[in-house]
């Protein structure tokens, strides 16, 4: 896998992807940016609820659950210090459909925390990762 992260202007940076799409990135006003798109580390972020939410479903899907939509909401505290690593980061899935089995929504998010997601298992070495998730069904 390749990327590539190229200086816009001051602190704003747009990052291409080896599959050809780019994204903006930029530093908080007080870091010299202009608020012009997502902070570095809250890209890396979503990419976590990405990479989390992207197993969940292809899980359940897997399972035969009809699956209609899916939402991780994530929540991380950083070290105060420089390195300023995530130390704490919290996924909530919300799983809707219809006929949804708890337990394997349950199995879900546990076979991508604990197998499947890079982005989670990389991040757990250093940040007390949990998740929790709830169900919403459609009729």
């Amino acid at each position: 896998m390749k990327a590539r992260v190229k200086l816009l202007e001051d602190v704003c940076f747009v990052g291409q992807s080896e599959s050809g799409h780019s994204v903006v990135m930029d530093g908080a006003p007080e870091a010299g940016g202009k608020n012009l798109g997502v902070r570095p580390m809250e890209m890396l972020l979503m990419g976590l609820g990405g990479c989390s939410a992207f197993d969940v479903v292809m899980i359940l899907r897997k399972s035969r659950q009809q699956v209609t939509d899916c939402v991780a909401d994530l929540d991380a505290t950083r070290a105060d210090s420089d390195p300023k690593v995530f130390t704490k980061i919290h996924v909530h899935f919300t799983v809707t459909g219809k006929s949804l089995d708890p337990k394997r929504v349950e199995q879900a998010v546990k076979l991508s925390a604990e197998k499947y997601c890079s982005a989670s298992i990389m991040l757990g070495k250093t940040a007390e990762l949990t998740h929790d998730f709830s169900i919403r069904e459609i009729e």
